[in-house]
């Protein structure tokens, strides 16, 4: 890492060491016990699934594996436990010297149980993770394990990114960037789903475990599945939608773009350029002090507009939107808190203590219901498809004639368009990190 960067780095230990002192003296406790957690195997199986760290870990240091320990006391500096068994089963890697080790007081041990040797018994310690045995067996109390003020504190913090969260953030934009054109690469020349997903996966230079979530690369109807997770081995469609990611030292990217080709209708292609135009308006409207519900609105009224514009809505925008027209085309959220997590944590976090903002009525499934505030990182990705299970009460409805259903009909082939970028809040407004590369 650069000297840059390592200041970067310096900067965000410093200040996570300040907020978490205060949450602690808020809570009243003296010292907070963090561990990356414990993999588990499947029911009836020996099987894992891949691991994450536990997501406050995470936050301190870009340490990966499981049963690590983080001491967290006011006033010294954090201890850290790496957990580094002899285990012929598994590769040996050693620690070198990784940029952030001065930054803690760092130990290495043989075993989990000499890692949770802690010496803290007696205080008012408090533990968040899921090895809650080994925290009880080490004596902190189970009243203190998770505890819900304290994680409402940290939660909160975590929605405002430091330097050194945006610097990594920017480093897996870049890296999914490579993913996304080698995707359009495949799909021009003809790939399968499953082709461009390799695609995907050679050009970011990871295994699919590395990714911060499964691919969504779905041809033609396919696209309009929201969280389609299919690989068909059709080839030539005329349609991508593809939704990827990348990690890096541990911070996400997530990523949206809907490509077509040549053979497409050539009423879809003017529905993924006016996407993409309202997607970039919606982060022109990104400003400190808006609500994100509002911003969600918008997104309503500027898709409505759109289809408006298209034929396929009789009605426009503000009136479609009132009206619920918008929904069965628009049926998620705008986005989502971006960071460790690709749906980070303290989207609907009324304040510090905790408390839920609910989403508006309208809008059941939107993650972000907070006021926008300088330092987020959140997405933003409208979307428009053509999905028949939402159409369907609408087509006998009272307001049947506002839609051109032959229109629709003829376009649900094609399923659906979704653009995705990834803004940091600033002062003045927002900074795009996806588009500088995609």
């Amino acid at each position: 890492m650069s000297p840059q960067g390592r200041s970067l780095y310096a900067e965000h230990i410093a200040a996570r060491q300040r907020t978490t002192e205060a949450a602690l003296a808020e809570c009243g406790y003296d010292a907070l016990v963090l561990s990356s957690g414990a993999p588990f195997t499947y029911f009836a199986d020996d099987q894992e699934p891949p691991f994450h760290e536990n997501g406050h870990f995470a936050h301190w240091v870009p340490l990966r594996g499981p049963h690590h320990v983080l001491v967290v006391r006011p006033g010294t500096r954090p201890r850290l436990v790496r957990v580094a068994p002899e285990d012929y089963w598994y590769e040996q890697a050693p620690l070198g010297s990784p940029f952030w080790a001065d930054d803690f007081d760092l130990q290495e041990v043989g075993t989990t149980d000499a890692a949770w040797k802690l010496g803290l018994t007696g205080k008012r310690v408090a533990y968040i993770g899921d090895e809650t045995a080994r925290a009880l067996a080490a004596g902190i109390a189970a009243e203190h394990h998770n505890p819900a003020s304290l994680v409402a504190r940290l939660d909160w913090e975590r929605a405002y990114k430091s330097e050194y969260e945006v610097a990594c953030m920017e480093e897996a934009e870049k890296m999914a960037s490579w993913g996304h054109r080698a995707a359009l690469a495949a799909f021009d020349s003809g790939a399968s789903e499953l082709e461009i997903h390799h695609a995907y996966l050679a050009a970011v230079r990871c295994t699919e475990a590395e990714l911060p979530y499964g691919t969504i690369i779905g041809h033609d109807e396919k696209s309009a599945i929201l969280h389609y997770t299919g690989k068909r081995t059709k080839r030539d469609g005329r349609v991508l939608l593809i939704d990827a990611g990348a990690r890096h030292l541990g911070y996400c990217s997530d990523i949206t773009r809907t490509w077509t080709r040549k053979d497409c209708d050539s009423r879809f292609p003017l529905l993924a350029r006016g996407m993409d135009k309202l997607q970039l308006e919606l982060c022109a409207k990104v400003v400190p002090g808006l609500p994100y519900p509002d911003l969600h609105a918008a997104a309503h009224v500027l898709i409505g507009d759109l289809l408006h514009e298209l034929g396929v809505l009789k009605v426009r925008g503000e009136e479609a939107f009132d009206e619920g027209l918008t929904s069965p085309f628009f049926p998620h959220g705008l986005g989502h808190f971006l960071g460790i997590q690709v749906h980070d944590v303290g989207g609907r976090q009324k304040d510090p203590t905790g408390g839920i903002l609910p989403p508006p009525p309208k809008s059941p499934f939107l993650r972000t219901t907070r006021k926008i505030e300088e330092h987020q990182v959140f997405t933003i990705e409208p979307g428009c498809y053509f999905i028949e299970m939402l159409l369907r009460p609408h087509r006998n409805g009272p307001k049947a004639h506002c839609f051109d259903w032959k229109q629709i009909d003829e376009l649900a082939e094609f399923g659906g368009v979704r653009i995705e970028d990834n803004v940091h809040v600033t002062a003045a407004g927002q900074v795009n990190l996806t588009r500088p590369h995609i």
